[in-house]
């Protein structure tokens, strides 16, 4: 039986003395994704939803781009108690197993831990067309509040990260928790790359901490073209949101947000992206 959280003793202090409990935390195990029977990477990551995992890392390293390139993936049960998946392409000739192979393990807290040069961080997805639609900023302000309805493991725990697809009036489609936030949205997109959805052309990403690169770039791969999230980005998440095409909105809260790309007018009480003209 897969299991997200874990009960474990605990002494709750408090100012009349310690209490024998019992706290729920989230089960951090390793997952090793192989390719053609090539190991390429250990994450650390929340079991469960494995093969979405492996589909959306294997997407985000440029490695795949939609289920036609995949012919097969399987959990191998007998290595590692289950932990290990491995991905059969559907044109094996195409890949390159030491371009991608990484030499250390990537943790929980860090997607591209394990690269090896600063080059290999860097994949080539094409930036996004300039944006033509108004922003939905008064609707994106009431996702955190649906994102957290929906994320029963945090309520649990308070330990685990989320990513969920939203559509343009809100409605989500999909949510993923794990103790690491690129592994939860590797979870949100390879779901997606196996149904068949992408590109994500007309949904919105909302994360439930802050906006790494890295998640820029995941999101990207995928084509989606909103970022929101509720914690801050890192000045290289905004460089990139200049450079994609994405709209990137940090720190939703309280009715107001940090939009920080693209540059936006106000008419009619609707908020329009800017059209910037290429320098030269």
């Amino acid at each position: 039986m897969i299991e997200a959280t874990r009960s474990v003793a605990i002494q709750r202090y408090t100012h009349d003395g310690c209490t024998p409990r019992e706290d729920a935390v989230a089960v951090e195990e390793p997952l090793e994704i192989r390719v053609e029977g090539h190991s390429i990477a250990v994450t650390m990551r929340t079991p469960g939803h494995d093969r979405e995992l492996a589909a959306g890392f294997l997407l985000s390293e440029g490695i795949i781009s939609s289920a036609a390139d995949v012919f097969e993936i399987s959990t191998c049960p007998s290595a590692s108690a289950g932990n290990v998946v491995d991905v059969v392409l559907a044109a094996p000739e195409l890949f390159d197993v030491k371009k991608f192979t990484r030499h250390v393990f990537t943790s929980s807290s860090c997607g591209l831990c394990g690269k090896a040069t600063i080059e290999s961080t860097l994949v080539p997805f094409p930036p996004l067309p300039q944006p033509t639609q108004d922003l939905p900023l008064e609707m994106i302000l009431t996702l955190p509040e649906r994102l957290r309805e929906q994320q029963t493991n945090f309520q649990s725990t308070g330990g685990i990260h989320a990513s969920a697809l939203f559509d343009r009036s809100g409605n989500l489609l999909l949510l993923h928790e794990d103790v690491g936030r690129h592994n939860a949205l590797d979870k949100v997109l390879g779901a997606c790359l196996l149904k068949g959805l992408l590109p994500l052309t007309d949904y919105i990403l909302l994360l439930s901490g802050r906006i790494s690169f890295e998640l820029m770039q995941k999101s990207l791969a995928a084509g989606i073209p909103i970022i929101a999230a509720v914690g801050a980005p890192s000045s290289l998440a905004v460089e990139f949101a200049h450079q994609s095409g994405q709209a990137l909105i940090g720190f939703i809260r309280d009715g107001r947000c940090n939009l920080y790309a693209p540059n936006v007018e106000q008419s009619a009480g609707l908020l329009r992206p800017v059209k910037i003209s290429p320098a030269g």
